[in-house]
């Protein structure tokens, strides 16, 4: 069990550093486009990126079934608002793709730390 959480953490680290330390590439790969501002950059850097490794980081710094446990739950809360995406704004592969994934972080973290 504490292996399974130490991954799950990791891999929201892992991920998020991506947003965090290449932000051009993140907008990319989520089919984003830069504004004529740098918000986008900013908000890619905040929300993809250290979002996600301050969940990794607490959770292991912390150590608890419940950290773990809350850490499924926002990877749960992005697979919802992905679906939701899907639902109301129409389907892609891309999209089928990145809520796979959150929902295969998110529902074990979950369930395991039940």
């Amino acid at each position: 069990m504490d292996t399974i959480n130490i991954i799950f953490a990791v891999l929201s680290i892992g991920f998020g550093c991506f947003g965090w330390l290449a932000p051009r590439y993140t907008l990319g790969a989520l089919d984003l486009h830069m504004g004529k501002t740098t918000m986008g950059i900013s908000e890619i850097r905040a929300s993809v990126g250290c979002l996600f490794v301050g969940m990794g980081l607490g959770a292991l710094i912390l150590g608890t079934p419940e950290a773990y446990m809350m850490l499924g739950f926002c990877w749960c809360g992005a697979a919802a608002g992905r679906l939701t995406s899907v639902i109301f704004d129409g389907q892609s592969q891309k999209k089928w793709i990145y809520f796979i994934v959150e929902a295969v972080v998110g529902v074990p973290a979950v369930i395991f730390n039940l």
